[in-house]
């Protein structure tokens, strides 16, 4: 057993891990981007969190993402 048969499993789980991350943050920046130009989209996100949003709701949230401004607690 050489030093390669614990050093190439542990490099390659890293090198996966980061590549899966920016996979994964690639696809959320899509879908985000989606949302904007899609009501429909929003709104059956928001019923998902378990939220009823009427029409004035729906384009603050649009004109929200859109300038990426949103209120920290």
């Amino acid at each position: 057993m050489s030093a390669w048969d614990i050093i190439i499993p542990i490099v390659t789980l890293i090198v996966g891990l980061i590549a899966g991350f920016a996979a994964g943050v690639f696809y959320l920046r899509k879908q985000l981007e989606k949302m904007q130009s899609d009501p429909e989209m929003l709104q059956k996100m928001a019923k998902q969190m378990g939220y009823n949003m009427n029409k004035q709701q729906m384009q603050r949230a649009q004109q929200m993402m859109k300038s990426g401004k949103f209120p920290r607690k």
